[in-house]
């Protein structure tokens, strides 16, 4: 058979499926959150990437607070930090993911938005040369700088506290 055939022939037993109720159309659902990654997937691709990761408990339960978990972590917070290393050609350690005891919200580190990233004079100079300060952050009068992508990262004294909307750095 040839390829302009038995392409017909399959889109006729497609419809065929989808009329007779045997198969259904997904459409992507508008309610449908971002796409995330396990503990070990998101590791995997920090790893790739060079990034290192601490965590004072030596863990990555994401129910204790003591541990860096990247459960349930957006797949666009990960590629963000891993486009912010690429582009800063800074080392990057996160200190903070997805692990409980972060501030609620819905951009928050337990809804995978958000990493907190190790203070060093690399990240410090990149971010404050690169990015458009902002102003204070209402409540915690943090630093913030916006990213050309959009993503936002606050000086909380400690830590950058980056917010992730989408996967640039």
């Amino acid at each position: 058979m040839n390829r302009p055939r038995a392409r017909r022939a399959g889109l006729t037993v497609l419809s065929a499926l989808l009329a007779g109720g045997l198969l259904t159309a997904a459409a992507p659902s508008a309610a449908a959150g971002p796409a995330k990654y396990t503990h070990a997937a998101a590791a995997q691709q920090l790893r790739n990437a060079g990034i290192t990761w601490t965590s004072s408990g030596a863990c990555s339960n994401r129910n204790n607070s003591r541990c860096t978990s990247f459960d349930q972590i957006n797949k666009t917070t990960i590629s963000g930090v891993i486009a912010f290393k690429g582009a800063s050609r800074c080392a990057v350690t996160i200190t903070g993911g997805t692990e409980t005891g972060h501030a609620p919200g819905t951009y928050s580190h337990w809804n995978g938005y958000k990493v907190d990233v190790k203070l060093t004079s690399c990240v410090d100079r990149y971010v404050t040369t690169k990015f458009r300060y902002v102003g204070p952050r209402p409540g915690d009068h943090a630093k913030q700088y916006r990213s050309p992508a959009g993503n936002i990262y606050a000086h909380e004294g400690s830590h950058w506290d980056i917010t992730y909307y989408n996967g640039g750095s």
